[in-house]
């Protein structure tokens, strides 16, 4: 069980943010990589929907014989993923927004939260707002068309930076001073942000944390990779394979995949 693959799975490419710290962490871990980019954005769609794509892809990794499933989307994991621990006999890890840190650390009582609708409108979102963020401004904005672009290789791009401008103003506005990314796409955005955002405001986003998860869930169900033998780290998509390996620098496998 030990040298068998992490899965990951999201709504496209964004989640590789998330391997790259699970990559960086665990460098002994083997990984299979799902990006479901023929269904991106999954945070428009209506929940049962995003619940059945997650069975889908859960269905897929398990085929191929993952120990543990990290759900690399807060929308699949605010929708979802209470569904598939319910249905499944493997370990899941998700992300939400990081909205705790930011809460108790901003100076201004006010953060900026750039989601998706999907996690944005999910209980488990709201639960969270309502345990750390009491007496704390939070501006949420729902970032509708920054997936797509992200998809499409345009995070550079004069129609990245007007959409960010637009989402950004409300949150400047009001004086925020955490911005918090709640979208795995959205952390390949940071160097964009940080040219367009005043040096006081601090961007978070999950990644590492849901690295250091994965590796105490891993440990407490024994589940650590102890082989010497080679890891390996296969990417699957569904769509074109040329942002993908763009964003992984063409350092690993990527294979086109109907699923």
């Amino acid at each position: 069980m030990s040298s068998k693959p992490i899965g990951i799975f999201d709504s496209g490419v964004g989640g590789t943010s998330i391997f790259k710290e699970i990559h960086s962490l665990l460098p002994k871990e083997s990984t299979i990589y799902l990006a479901d980019s023929n269904n991106a954005p999954y945070g428009q769609k209506p929940k049962q929907t995003i619940i059945d794509l997650c069975v889908k892809n859960t269905e897929l990794l398990l085929e191929k014989d993952c120990k543990l499933i990290v759900v690399a989307c807060n929308t699949a994991t605010t929708n979802a993923i209470s569904f598939l621990r319910s249905q499944y006999d493997i370990p899941f890890i998700g992300i939400e927004p990081a909205i705790k840190p930011a809460a108790l650390k901003s100076k201004t009582k006010s953060i900026g939260i750039l989601a998706t609708k999907g996690t944005l409108s999910s209980e488990l979102f709201s639960n969270t707002s309502e345990l750390y963020a009491k007496g704390i401004s939070v501006i949420e904005q729902d970032g509708e068309g920054i997936v797509p672009l992200v998809e499409s290789g345009k995070i550079d791009s004069p129609e990245m930076r007007q959409l960010l401008a637009s989402y950004l103003k409300p949150m400047l506005d009001a004086n925020i001073d955490y911005l918090v990314l709640g979208c795995t796409h959205y952390p390949y955005l940071i160097p964009v942000l940080k040219n367009m955002l005043p040096e006081h405001i601090t961007i978070i986003d999950s990644g590492e944390a849901v690295a250091r998860q994965t590796k105490a869930i891993l440990m407490a169900n024994t589940l650590e990779n102890n082989s010497t033998n080679t890891t390996k780290h296969t990417f699957y998509t569904n769509s074109n394979k040329t942002v993908l390996e763009s964003l992984i620098s063409n350092q690993f496998e990527v294979q086109e995949l109907k699923f």
